[in-house]
C-alpha cells in the first residue's frame, strides 16, 4: 500500500509539474475503435525541421536484407504495404494489405543495445525494421511472436545534424489487437493486449500509464493537462478518444480521428526559448485498417489525402510506386493516380 501511495505521488508530481526533459521528437498516436469492425490508427509527427517524407506503394515478392552487415536476416515480402519513407532512407511507419500498421514514434531514453553488445544476434537497421514486421506478418500477434523468436539487434543512423533515432513502436491490426515495444537498457520490452489506445513519447510505457491512471482518476470534464509535453498529449489523447461516438462511417471516422490529433498536436513555428528541442507537428496519418486506406496530411498544404491499397495491384511482379509529397501542392482525397513507378528506396543502414 505504501508503494503505491508513493508511485501515486510522483506521478502526480511529474504530471502537474511537467517534469520531464525537454523533448528532440514529440509524437503523438491513437487508436479509435468505431462500430462494425471499424478501426483508425491516427498519429501525429512532431520535429524541429520538416523531415520530407514520401509514400511508398511496395509489393508482394520483394527480397530484403535486415542490414548490410554479415549475419543480417534476409526475406521476401508476404503481404504488399504502403510505407512513409523519411529522406527516402527509412520507414517511419506504415500499413499492409492484411490491415496490420506499426508506427514508430521518438522515445529519447530508448537503448537498443546494452553494455554486452549485440553479441551474435542478427543486425537489424532501424531503416527496415517496420518493413520487415508489415512484409511478413498478417496480424499483432504475429509480429509479436516474430519479434520474440528472431534474435536480432537494433542499429540505427543519426540524423538531422546528429540526432540519434531513438524510437518506440506500436502494432496494431484489423482486430484491435495492440502491442507497444521498447527497448530499455538494451532490453526488448513487448507490452501486448494493451487497453490504453494511446501512445506519445517518454517516460517509458508503465510510467507512462502510472501518470494516465492518475489523470483517469481525476477525470477531464473539468481539467487536462494542456501543454505539449509527452505525458499531457498522452493524457488528453485518451480521454477524448474515450469520450467520442463510435462509428461505422470511415469519413465520419477519419473527421473524429484526425480532430483528435490535432488537439494534441503542437502548433507549427511554436517555439519555447527555454525548451529549444520542443518540436512542431510537420505532418499527421490516419489508417483505416478495415478499409485498408492510408491518410496523409502535411501541415503545410490545404488538403488531406489517402492511398487506398486496396484498389492497387500489389501482386508479385507488380511495379514499386512512389508518391513525391512535395508535388502534392492542393491535392486531396485519393491520390493512387498521382503514384509513380519507381526504384526502391536506399536504406540508410
Amino acid at each position: 500500500m505504501r508503494k503505491k501511495f508513493i508511485a501515486t505521488v510522483i506521478a502526480v508530481i511529474t504530471a502537474a509539474t511537467g517534469l520531464t526533459a525537454p523533448e528532440a521528437g514529440a509524437c503523438t498516436r491513437i487508436v479509435y475503435q468505431g462500430a462494425d469492425s471499424l478501426i483508425a490508427v491516427g498519429r501525429s509527427l512532431d520535429w524541429k525541421t520538416p523531415i520530407p517524407t514520401n509514400l511508398w506503394v511496395y509489393p508482394r515478392g520483394i527480397k530484403k536484407v535486415s542490414h548490410n552487415l554479415p549475419g543480417a536476416i534476409s526475406w521476401t515480402s508476404r503481404y504488399g504495404s504502403v510505407y512513409a519513407v523519411g529522406y527516402d532512407s527509412g520507414v517511419t511507419e506504415g500499413m499492409n494489405e492484411m490491415g496490420l500498421t506499426v508506427n514508430g514514434l521518438f522515445c529519447k531514453g530508448t537503448v537498443y543495445v546494452g553494455e554486452d553488445g549485440p553479441g551474435d544476434r542478427a543486425p537489424m537497421s532501424l531503416a527496415v525494421f517496420v518493413t520487415w514486421l508489415l512484409d511478413l506478418n498478417a496480424t499483432t500477434a504475429e509480429a509479436v511472436n516474430a519479434l520474440r523468436t528472431t534474435p536480432f539487434a537494433i542499429s540505427g543512423s543519426s540524423f538531422d545534424g546528429g540526432t540519434s533515432t531513438t524510437l518506440h513502436w506500436a502494432i496494431t491490426d484489423v482486430w484491435g489487437h495492440t502491442a507497444v515495444v521498447e527497448f530499455v537498457r538494451g532490453e526488448m520490452k513487448i507490452y501486448d493486449n494493451v487497453e490504453t489506445p494511446v501512445l506519445t513519447n517518454d517516460p517509458t510505457w508503465p510510467a507512462m500509464n502510472a501518470i494516465n491512471d492518475y489523470w483517469r482518476g481525476v477525470g477531464g470534464v473539468n481539467m487536462l493537462p494542456g501543454t505539449v509535453k509527452s505525458p499531457d498529449r498522452f493524457v488528453r489523447a485518451d480521454f477524448f478518444v474515450s469520450h467520442v461516438s463510435r462509428t461505422a462511417d470511415p469519413d465520419l471516422a477519419v473527421a473524429i480521428t484526425r480532430s483528435i490529433v490535432m488537439n494534441c498536436s503542437v502548433p507549427y513555428t511554436y517555439e519555447i526559448e527555454t525548451e529549444p528541442n520542443v518540436s512542431s507537428t510537420q505532418w499527421r496519418s490516419i489508417a483505416l485498417l478495415r478499409d485498408r486506406r492510408y491518410y496523409f496530411d502535411i501541415v503545410t498544404n490545404p488538403g488531406m489525402v489517402y492511398i487506398d491499397l486496396e484498389a492497387l495491384d500489389i501482386y508479385r511482379g507488380a511495379p514499386i510506386l512512389k508518391l513525391d509529397t512535395s508535388m502534392l501542392d492542393d491535392a486531396v482525397g485519393c491520390v493512387n493516380s498521382r503514384l509513380k513507378a519507381s526504384k526502391p528506396f536506399t536504406p540508410v543502414y
